[in-house]
């Protein structure tokens, strides 16, 4: 049987956990030991999912929102507090990367290991609220900067919050990269062998594709470098194969 396609296993998991909490307290155990012990469940379900970011969202799933709502909230009530997260990061959205916003400094490195002529298209494809795009302005200050959005509330907040950009809400996989100079991601690693698809069949000769963190399986670098705090930003140039350390 394949494996359920996340968020299914999150969903999943804290639900169990939710209906373990029930059980106990039908059980006539108190709140504070019935709560240890659909953390614990929670927790050992955690184990059966991939990815540590993931591991970590499915152990933290009971614990955050038995103290958000209390422990004598009915077992349906968590559902209702994840309401504004789907309308801020839709279900369709869920298939790429959650929201982990770029770190401040990340893409500091790059304006010294690429250089790109003024007015040269940059996209972050999947900006979210745009820590990436200021990142990416303060590397090429004088680049045309895109952002594209599935999320519309994280589009529109975006847009606001970076007003040097062009920023737009839409699906970065259905969008065309033609004419860009440069493709930034911040995704997750089953997303990048679709991403290199998209970046062989329509980026330009010379043109980057730049990922934090997620390498291109199977595919050697132009370049990695040192994002700051142990993340690697893997470099792709479309018409070479040249591959350094970046030391």
């Amino acid at each position: 049987m394949p494996p359920l396609r996340w968020p299914l296993p999150a969903l999943l998991a804290w639900a169990l956990a939710w209906a373990g909490f029930a059980a106990a307290r039908a059980c006539a155990l108190p709140p504070g030991p019935s709560a240890l012990l659909a953390s614990a469940l929670g927790a050992a379900l955690a184990f059966g999912v991939q990815g540590g970011w993931r591991r970590l969202i499915v152990a933290a799933g009971f614990p955050l929102s038995s103290l958000a709502l209390g422990t004598a909230a009915p077992a349906w009530a968590w559902l209702l507090a994840a309401l504004p997260l789907v309308l801020a990061y839709p279900l369709r959205a869920w298939s790429d990367a959650p929201l982990f916003p770029t770190p401040r400094h990340a893409l500091r490195p790059l304006a010294a290991a690429i250089a790109l002529p003024a007015g040269a298209r940059v996209l972050d494809a999947g900006c979210g609220l745009g820590h990436g795009l200021r990142a990416l302005h303060a590397a090429w200050p004088a680049a045309r900067i895109e952002g594209v959005e599935w999320s519309a509330l994280l589009a529109w907040a975006c847009a606001r919050r970076c007003r040097f950009a062009a920023v737009r809400r839409g699906d970065l996989w259905a969008g065309d990269w033609r004419g860009l100079q440069l493709v930034y991601l911040f995704q997750r690693p089953e997303s990048m062998a679709r991403a290199w698809a998209k970046a062989e069949a329509e980026l330009p000769r010379g043109a980057w594709l730049v990922s934090l963190e997620f390498a291109v399986p199977g595919v050697q670098p132009w370049r990695r470098l040192d994002a700051g705090g142990g993340r690697p930003l893997w470099l792709y140039r479309m018409d070479s194969k040249k591959c350094s350390d970046g030391r």
